[in-house]
């Protein structure tokens, strides 16, 4: 196994670190662990871009047609009836 050592960490990012690690039940040493796997896991998946986050979120909805794209049309305020 690697060893890592990391100079000149700010007192309060340790001290987050630390109260993180006790909300996990876990030692500081194995939270950074966790935080490192998750961004190295993270960084090899390709980036979502929002449209298809909000898409992927909104799925069971039903919404059944395309929404056109709204780049390089003019600005316009939204329309919302009569209230």
């Amino acid at each position: 196994m690697a060893q890592i050592l990391i100079r000149q960490l700010d007192d309060d990012v340790k001290q987050k670190l630390v109260q993180r690690a006790r909300r996990h039940g876990r030692s500081t040493e194995e939270e950074v662990r966790e935080i490192l796997r998750n961004a190295v896991r993270d960084a090899d998946e390709a980036p979502t871009r929002l449209g298809s986050r909000i898409s992927a979120r909104f799925v069971k909805v039903g919404l059944d047609h395309e929404i056109g794209e709204l780049r390089g049309n003019p600005v316009r305020p939204a329309e919302f009836g009569d209230l």
